[in-house]
């Protein structure tokens, strides 16, 4: 527990709401990565620029997200992508908002439109699919302020090679980290998938997606060391 930052306890609070949500990033980065300057965000004046190009009006939560951080690629775009006010587009179908991409393009992440006047609306999300007729936004988080909590751990993930690993799971790996490993207080999600879980340790963090792969982050080289000890086998790295 690093200067007193319990990751745990302050995702609890994280979840509660927005304002508690841009509270935990600000301690995060300044833990884990590094702390947040005023220069990290964009300007009032370039999120307007956005609004008029696209003719929508941006939900309060997704312009506090971008005066925070939208800048700091190394919490932001590391794996995936968060699009930059400028590049923010309504998807082909007309009906989402896109504010992130995945590295090749093979997911999307939105707001609905109809749900933009909300201030801290939920989020969806579009695979790509081999067969187009089954591809349609399905839910991903309950809201955008926790989703931006989301993209800046998974971006950690991707942030530093030497601290950073993954692997593949089986049933038996699960079956530890379960035991050995506390379940973070974040919904799994998407909804309609084998969800992915987030565990946490002494220093580490540990993505479960849909049970069958890990990715592992520490804030040390003993702490994932600690990881290779409690959870043996294939990693990447």
């Amino acid at each position: 527990m690093p200067n007193g930052f319990d990751l745990a306890a302050e995702l609890a609070v994280a979840v509660q709401g927005r304002d508690h949500a841009w509270a935990f990033i600000r301690r995060f980065a300044a833990e884990w990565l590094a702390p947040l300057a005023p220069e990290d965000g964009y300007d009032a004046a370039e999120l307007d620029a956005a609004e008029e190009r696209l003719g929508l009006r941006l939900p309060a939560a997704l312009r506090e997200a971008y005066a925070l951080l939208g800048r700091r690629d190394d919490l932001t775009g590391n794996q995936d992508t968060l699009l930059p006010p400028d590049k923010l587009y309504v998807d082909d179908t007309g009906q989402a908002l896109v504010y992130r991409v995945e590295n090749q393009y093979v997911v999307e992440w939105g707001i609905a439109l109809d749900t933009l006047d909300r201030e801290d609306p939920a989020t969806v999300y579009l695979a790509d699919m081999l067969d187009k007729t089954t591809e349609r936004w399905a839910p991903w988080i309950d809201r955008l302020s926790l989703a931006f909590v989301e993209i800046v751990m998974s971006e950690s993930l991707f942030s530093d090679d030497d601290l950073a690993d993954n692997r593949e799971l089986d049933p038996e790996t699960v079956a530890v980290i379960e035991e050995l490993y506390a379940r973070a207080p974040m919904p799994s999600y998407p909804e309609d998938e084998p969800g992915t879980r987030w565990f946490l340790g002494p220093d580490v963090l540990l993505r479960d997606d849909g049970q069958a792969w890990l990715w592992a982050r520490a804030r040390t080289s003993q702490a994932l060391e600690d990881v290779y000890k409690a959870l043996p086998g294939e990693w990447y790295v």
